[in-house]
Formats: structure tokens, sequence, C-alpha cells
């Protein structure tokens, strides 16, 4: 069976890893686990060039206010 590859961001906590996202039609598949740097990723290796990411920065924005407020910092550790 041949597989396209997929990215799928996750957290490593308590010695798992925790997918952020499910990825479509997979139910069992070998994987590759690469520990980031904190806040680093690499849009182009997500398929995301600069405009595309300039344009979601904006979309997002209106969030920030909310994401930066002390009360989110209960999720930190979800």
């Amino acid at each position: 069976m041949s597989m396209n590859p997929k990215t799928v961001e996750g957290i490593y906590r308590d010695g798992k890893v925790e997918l952020l996202e499910s990825p479509e039609n997979v139910a069992e598949a070998r994987v590759i686990v690469t520990f980031l740097d904190e806040g680093t990723v690499n849009l182009s290796d997500r398929g995301i060039d600069e405009a595309e990411a300039a344009n979601l920065r904006a979309r997002l924005m209106p969030f920030v206010e909310d994401w930066e407020s002390p009360e989110m910092e209960a999720y930190d550790a979800l």
C-alpha cells in the first residue's frame, strides 16, 4: 500500500504524542516525530507561501486579544 506523506502537528507530553488534528483516511501508519524549537513552524513545509500566511494572520487578528488574555492560560495545560 503506497501513501502520500501527511503532516500533522502534535504536542509531546508525558511520554506521549498528542495530535492536534486527525489525519484523514489513516487508520494505521508509521510515523517520524521531529521535535521543533518552541514557536518554530516552517510554513513552506505545510504548503503555505508568504502571501497565504499574511492573509491568515490578517484573518486571525480579531482573536489576538482573546488569545492573549490571562484567562486563556487555563488552556495552556490542555
